[in-house]
């Protein structure tokens, strides 16, 4: 209602408060379920549950967190993960599906990409 009218005066005030408190509301509301739930939060976990979690020996975990592959924390001594950032490393790493390299390919020749020609000796 408000909406459509450029210009509020001193006798609609109370109506455009009451219309903007009402989007307010709305917005706070929208806003509160966007926010992740608890079992959507990130949990710390250590070094055994990150063997569990990527199937990797303790020794492969800390040969992978000293060449900064892997994503970890350290506090003193010890090491610290975040299971949703092991969960994204593993992913990343997938290997891609046939049709997946097909479609690269197939783009790759619809952009005009080509190899270096080859050097032929000539005898």
């Amino acid at each position: 209602m408000i909406q459509n009218e450029k210009a509020i005066t001193f006798d609609k005030l109370p109506e455009a408060v009451g219309y903007l408190t009402e989007q307010v509301i709305e917005l706070k509301k929208m806003v509160s379920e966007l926010k992740p739930s608890p079992s959507e939060k990130r949990v710390l976990i250590e070094i055994e549950d990150a063997c569990r979690i990527i199937h990797k020996a303790k020794a492969t975990i800390y040969t992978l967190v000293r060449k900064g592959i892997l994503p970890a924390y350290k506090k003193g001594k010890k090491l610290y993960f975040y299971e949703d950032e092991l969960l994204a490393w593993v992913e990343n790493g997938r290997k891609k599906t046939s049709e997946q390299n097909y479609d690269e390919v197939l783009a790759n020749m619809q952009n005009g990409m080509r190899r270096k020609p080859k050097h032929r000796t000539n005898f």
